[in-house]
């Protein structure tokens, strides 16, 4: 049978109807990773004696009747920068290729506790791209391409599950945002991403880059794949200070429900003519469920300014053995080589200042979010940029659009991405909603009701 695209609903159903095993999927699962992965720098290690372990127990409880959830058996890829006992967790970058760990991250606890069968870890942008890269290779496992074109860029930092989950190479995968790592690749990939609030899902074992920023959360076909993956992984860790005692639970999609979106100023102006025409082409397809609020304006605050100093003041104590000893000398990128440096003439003043600036960022943020249930835009500006070049050079003339994935990252609130249509060179487009504080359960209502409606996450990609 071809398990490659199927969801993880569909994959339960045929655990729990016996015309499937998790052995099975496992196998299935490992030979694409091994045989297809290469092609796309999509993974860094197959894990394939843990998983075949891991399948053997869940078939074990299946048979007995010891069904564990919605995630039992189910295969799946994390981004290398999350702790696994006895695989190596390289963080996509050189130094630590053969770094190990002695204990899995909390997720992995989670997912394993959920009955989850890890099967690889995923390729990522050299330590999450807190270097400031600024092209496509940016790892020791070279450039992530999306599945729709190999000549194009995945997105990153979560390059990796961006690309195996469009590939059929897992059925889910966790990666990382701290300023779009999670919702870039999703668009560029042609699959959903979830960014959870701050500190809804643990990090303890996840390579720190910006402790108050960074975020873990699922990459999957679906809105409501997503959904079941954050049940299992949200909530309150004992070994994650940062963490919250919420959980999260998926909201049935009330048939006549109303969404209130507001479409910021200049959303769909001066970006590529495709991406325009897809994201207002998404708004008709909800047409009789939302009402429309043009022209909002996020509060006029420096985000970008907080954000930039934060992150390097953290990234620069996170990484501080590699800019004392100068392994830094030893990434692929050679941007990334030097840019640590700058960080660390930031004075504790500076810092302070910014984090004492987000916190009044955070409160308008919220005041403004509360007049919606979302805020609707273009994921990205642009397709997918092509690997040959820098970021900067991708698409020349782009100059518009909304910028609200540094905003939102910067002040923690969640955000969701959904296929929704191809743009030049055969590449996916995505659209993005964006709500308050913990409010995951609208987000992944709307997205459902989208993908309800359309079949854009549906898609294949022809070499996959």
């Amino acid at each position: 049978m071809d398990f490659a695209f199927l969801s993880i609903v569909e994959l339960g159903r045929l655990l729990r109807n016996t015309r499937t095993t998790a052995t099975e999927l496992a196998g299935y699962f490992l030979d694409r990773l091994e045989r297809i992965g290469p092609r796309f720098n999509a993974v860094v290690t197959v894990t394939r004696q843990r998983a075949l372990v891991e399948a053997a127990q869940a078939d074990r409880e299946i048979g007995q009747g010891k069904w564990r959830g919605p995630l039992h058996g189910i295969p799946y890829g994390v981004k290398d920068l999350l702790a696994t006992k006895d695989y190596p967790t390289t963080w996509g970058a050189e130094p630590y290729r053969q770094q190990k760990f002695d204990a899995d991250a909390t997720v992995v606890e989670r997912l394993g506790a959920a009955g989850a069968v890890l099967v690889a870890k995923l390729a990522m942008v050299e330590l999450a791209g807190g270097m400031g890269y600024n092209q496509a290779n940016a790892s020791f496992t070279g450039p992530g391409k999306t599945p729709w074109n190999p000549g194009y860029w995945s997105g990153g930092s979560s390059s990796g599950p961006g690309i195996a989950v469009a590939a059929g190479l897992v059925p889910f995968a966790i990666g990382s945002e701290t300023s779009g790592s999670i919702l870039t690749p999703a668009a560029y990939c042609g699959v959903t991403g979830l960014r959870p609030t701050y500190g809804l899902v643990s990090r303890h074992g996840a390579m720190a880059l910006a402790w108050t920023m960074d975020k873990l959360g699922p990459l999957a076909r679906s809105a409501e794949d997503c959904g079941i993956v954050l049940e299992v992984i949200a909530g309150r860790d004992q070994k994650d200070a940062s963490s919250v005692g919420r959980g999260f639970r998926m909201a049935p999609v009330q048939r006549g429900t109303k969404f209130r979106l507001g479409i910021p100023k200049s959303a769909d102006k001066d970006i590529q003519p495709e991406v325009a025409a897809n994201f207002r082409a998404a708004l008709k397809v909800l047409a009789d469920s939302i009402d429309i609020v043009e022209d909002v304006e996020l509060p006029d605050l420096p985000y970008g300014a907080v954000a930039g100093m934060i992150i390097a003041a953290e990234g620069a104590s996170a990484f501080d053995d590699l800019l004392r000893d100068g392994r830094l000398s030893q990434l692929t990128a050679p941007e990334d080589r030097t840019g640590g440096y700058p960080a660390l003439v930031v004075s504790a003043p500076d810092y302070l200042r910014a984090l004492r600036v987000r916190r009044l960022m955070q409160r308008a943020l919220d005041d403004f979010l509360k007049k919606f249930d979302a805020l609707a835009v273009p994921t990205r500006t642009t397709v997918a940029t092509p690997i040959d070049k820098p970021f900067r050079d991708g698409w020349p003339g782009v100059t518009g659009g909304a910028n609200v994935i540094g905003p939102t990252n910067v002040v923690g609130v969640p955000g969701v991405s959904v296929p929704n249509g191809f743009g030049v060179q055969g590449l996916p487009t995505g659209l993005s909603f964006t709500a308050r504080a913990f409010d995951e359960a609208k987000l992944v209502s709307l997205a459902r009701l989208y993908q309800s409606r359309t079949d854009w996450h549906a898609r294949r990609p022809p070499l996959a």
